[in-house]
């Protein structure tokens, strides 16, 4: 099956022509700067000055310069789900129930249904399906799910729900086939680092924990996002500064650019480290310490650990992180081989009895093209 694949963000839609079959991308772009002045799209190394006021008009620039043709369904990621376990058809109903779930991705689902109803209005006939990134930690036992609050709440929906499911799922199955081992057997920890960032407990193929909680604040050091805070200093900072002010405070001025007041971009935080700053030495160091904490509780929660999987932007690009994170974890088993690390794996730990550390590149797009021919081929389209 040939699937059109989008994931619409704030300010980008990044998309895909992907054939099941052969599990290739045939066309792989995405437009940049959705909103601006100066937005442009970038296809096959070649950047492309193109208006994209919004995201319909950027899928119909995407299609400008593109062959997207022969289409036969189109697969949307979606941040947020709730309490949905598996991807889904999209009808009104399914868009009314990720429009209600807006309060908790804020950042992500209005964006994500922005997408959907540009695919619907320039592809009227063909069918649509929602992949959330929320379903794959629905496994997540009551223990690692549930928060101390009183039960009322979370039975109101107020849990824990988890995010990145979609990369999580992906390099955790890679993993095993790259080990040469059944998925089943396997206790894995895979950190999905990018602007946003999370960490995940892989057991057995389902997620039995994860750092990003309710809304994808929780959990470890981001680019703009604080991770982990004290409940008590959410509340003082609402007393202070109102709510508004406060969410946009944890949304995007913390994290490594609230650390360092310099940048959410691990590039100048080196450059800078190695300038001589020490608000940026820090920032990466709370960075590495807190996805080493993760690691550590999670090995704990798996009983012990076959696999640590570096995924996304920077667990794929940046050595110096997945070196810093390696050597911590030596009590582990984990020993890093510097030339592997060097050329970004695909294994970057000494061969031996030890846990495999891996640097497994993402592609949610197949996944959730994969995911969307399921869906499909289920329901008889």
């Amino acid at each position: 099956m040939r699937v059109l694949v989008l994931n619409a963000g704030s300010s980008s839609l990044k998309f895909a022509l992907t054939d099941t079959d052969t599990r290739r991308h045939r066309v792989r772009g995405r437009v940049e700067r959705v909103g601006e002045k100066e937005s442009f799209l970038v296809l096959e190394g070649k950047t492309h000055p193109v208006e994209a006021p919004d995201h319909h008009r950027a899928l119909a620039a995407a299609l400008a310069h593109a062959d997207l043709g022969g289409a036969e369904a189109v697969g949307h990621r979606v941040v947020h789900g709730g309490d949905l376990r598996e991807s889904r058809r999209i009808d009104a109903g399914l868009m009314r129930r990720i429009e209600a779930l807006i309060p908790l991705a804020p950042l992500h689902n209005p964006a994500n249904l922005e997408g959907i109803r540009a695919a619907r209005r320039l592809f009227p006939d063909l069918p649509q399906v929602a992949v959330f990134d929320t379903a794959f930690h629905q496994t997540l036992p009551p223990v690692a799910r549930e928060y101390a609050i009183p039960r009322e709440l979370a039975a109101a929906g107020l849990r824990r729900y988890g995010f990145h499911g979609i990369s999580h799922a992906y390099v955790s199955e890679r993993a095993a086939e790259l080990l040469g081992r059944p998925l089943e057997e396997l206790r894995i920890v895979t950190l999905h680092l990018g602007n946003g960032a999370s960490a995940t407990a892989v057991k057995g193929g389902k997620s039995v924990d994860t750092s990003m909680g309710f809304t994808p604040l929780e959990g470890l050091v981001m680019g703009t996002r604080p991770g982990d805070l004290d409940p008590g200093l959410v509340l003082e900072l609402v007393r202070r500064r109102g709510l508004e002010a406060a969410e946009r405070l944890l949304n995007h001025a913390s994290g490594l650019l609230g650390l360092s007041q310099r940048s959410h971009d691990l590039r100048d935080l080196h450059a800078a480290r190695e300038a001589g700053d020490p608000a940026a030495d820090l920032a990466l160091a709370a960075y590495v310490y807190r996805i080493v904490k993760y690691v550590g509780a999670y090995a704990a929660v798996l009983g012990g650990l076959d696999a640590l999987v570096f995924t996304a932007g920077v667990g794929e690009h940046d050595a110096w992180v997945r070196a810093r994170v390696v050597e911590r974890l030596a009590h582990l088993g984990l020993t890093l081989d510097p030339e592997r690390n060097a050329r970004h794996g695909p294994v970057i730990s000494r061969p031996g009895p030890g846990p495999a550390a891996l640097v497994i590149p993402t592609d949610e797009e197949l996944k959730i093209a994969l995911e969307t021919e399921r869906v499909l081929k289920g329901s008889g389209r």
